[in-house]
């Protein structure tokens, strides 16, 4: 029986019949010795995109192509294939004149989603259409599943983030999306290398979990026999080495919070992390700008981009406004003014904003309200700063009023795609603060940091005055190619099993 390689959608078979079909071909073959499996190797000459981006190069010249049959033409004694490779695809003429009548024969019966080889001679049909004049056609492997039906595609969503493989074969726009996410952190690494940033890698495995406020993943250690945690945040190794004395380090590394998912957030992430001695917040600023500026010129030409229908403009200066302030424009209510937790406890129960068990203080109320009235208005790109000290454990107390830090957050399209403190280099004051944490742990949030001794020991040491930044590269990557959902960057992202 042959299987319908025009794929009419008119004709609908059944998948596991289909498969059948092309499992007795492949047995077929195999009984021939003719197994596609078999073959370990293609000598190509030539990728589809090269060649059609310089044809007059290549016109009349002899290539080896190979790629995947994505479509077939059978008329009598000559035919049509296109395959694709890796960036291209491109059209083949193969006929029984130049391949014999056998190996013709042989061709017809080929599917779509087959791997070939294809060896010939560059020309352009009477359309225009730059193709291979085929000499020798060659079944490299057999695929066994049908490819999704060329006119509806693979367009479920559940269905493409679990099956990314047959996602980037059929949908060519999706291999797009993930060759900027390569070129992004490229130019990432490019812009640190340049300004003499050293690359380095820290433990994902840690005997305690830190640098960061969310909930672990915890696993267990066999021959130590102790719980151990999957990491959160890279910081407080890197700051580690900043006490040891290199100057400016970053990572580039996968983070993992056991938390909610939603089209933000997948329990596994990348995140880049940096930190410059001798700098504060403010030079981090300036590095978070030139990131996303040069970022953006790299995969979009300009610093003009449009984020799902909001033109959105990464380039100059970008807004800077303290969070007391912003919450001041944003709804009247001056914190410069409320100077107790009572009186913050009370100025939100007005405003009927709930406050979590534990976060009666002042310094909490001020993030809730920001999270309630400004956060969202936030569409062009804005760093907010000035953080208040109970939501900012690792960052120095501001010099101007010790109930706030030196942290600022980059907001762009109503999101938070960045974190950055003037890193606080008191073991003293950050001792107490990690005890601060233990006791909000105690009282149930178990988000809430743990006591890393080691880490005050090494502050004790001394570590100069330090910038740090931390930027969500998943995010900036959805930004950049304008996705709406943080599956759509990431090739596999975390899906729950069928059962």
């Amino acid at each position: 029986m042959q299987e319908n390689n025009n794929q009419n959608p008119e004709i609908e078979l059944d998948e596991n019949h289909l498969i059948q079909i092309r499992k007795e071909k492949l047995k077929e073959l195999q009984e021939q010795g003719k197994n596609p499996f078999e073959i370990t190797k293609y000598d190509r000459t030539n990728s589809a995109g090269e060649i059609k981006a310089n044809y007059e190069a290549f016109e009349q010249k002899d290539v080896k192509v190979a790629g995947r049959i994505i479509a077939k033409r059978i008329m009598g004694k000559a035919s049509f294939c296109t395959i694709q490779d890796s960036d291209e695809r491109i059209q083949s003429y193969v006929s029984i004149n130049e391949l014999g009548e056998e190996a013709y024969k042989a061709f017809k019966t080929w599917d779509i989603g087959d791997i070939i080889g294809i060896s010939g001679f560059v020309f352009k049909t009477r359309t225009e259409e730059i193709s291979v004049h085929a000499k020798e056609v060659v079944l490299l492997s057999k695929s066994l599943r049908p490819l999704p039906e060329k006119f509806h595609g693979l367009k479920d969503t559940d269905l493409r983030y679990r099956q990314r493989y047959v996602d980037l074969i059929v949908n060519p726009e999706v291999k797009e999306t993930f060759i900027k996410r390569s070129q992004i952190i490229s130019e990432i690494r490019r812009i640190l290398d340049e300004k003499g940033y050293l690359e380095v890698e820290t433990p994902v495995l840690n005997t305690i979990s830190g640098g960061a406020t969310a909930r672990p993943f915890i696993t267990h250690h066999n021959t130590l026999d102790l719980p151990m945690y999957l990491r959160i945040a890279t910081e407080l190794n890197l700051k580690r080495l900043i006490v040891g004395g290199y100057d400016k380090v970053y990572e580039i590394g996968r983070i993992f919070r056991n938390e909610g998912m939603d089209i933000r957030h997948n329990p596994e992430f990348t995140s880049i992390e940096l930190y410059s001695a001798y700098e504060d917040y403010n030079d981090m600023m300036d590095i978070t700008e030139e990131i996303f500026q040069k970022c953006a010129m790299k995969v979009c030409g300009t610093t003009k981009i449009n984020y799902q229908g909001t033109e959105i403009d990464l380039g100059g200066k970008w807004r800077r406004v303290s969070m007391i302030d912003s919450i001041k424009e944003a709804c009247g209510v001056d914190f410069n003014t409320i100077n107790t937790d009572e009186e913050a406890v009370a100025i939100a129960k007005e405003r009927h904003i709930e406050i979590p068990a534990g976060k009666e203080t002042r310094g909490h109320i001020i993030s809730l309200f920001f999270d309630e009235y400004v956060e969202a208005t936030l569409i062009q790109p804005t760093f907010i700063y000035d953080y208040p000290v109970e939501i900012s454990p690792l960052a120095k107390k501001s010099p101007k009023d010790g109930r706030l830090t030196e942290r600022f957050e980059a907001f762009i399209g109503g999101r938070e795609y960045g974190n950055a403190f003037s890193e606080l280099n008191d073991p003293i004051d950050q001792y107490e603060r990690f005890k601060d944490e233990i006791a909000a742990r105690e009282n149930g949030d178990d988000e809430a940091g743990m006591m890393d001794e080691d880490y005050v020991n090494a502050l004790e040491y001394g570590m100069p005055p330090t910038g740090g930044l931390g930027i969500g590269i998943d995010r900036m990557i959805m930004l950049l190619t304008d996705s709406a959902s943080i599956r759509d960057v990431l090739l596999f992202p975390t899906m729950k099993p069928i059962c």
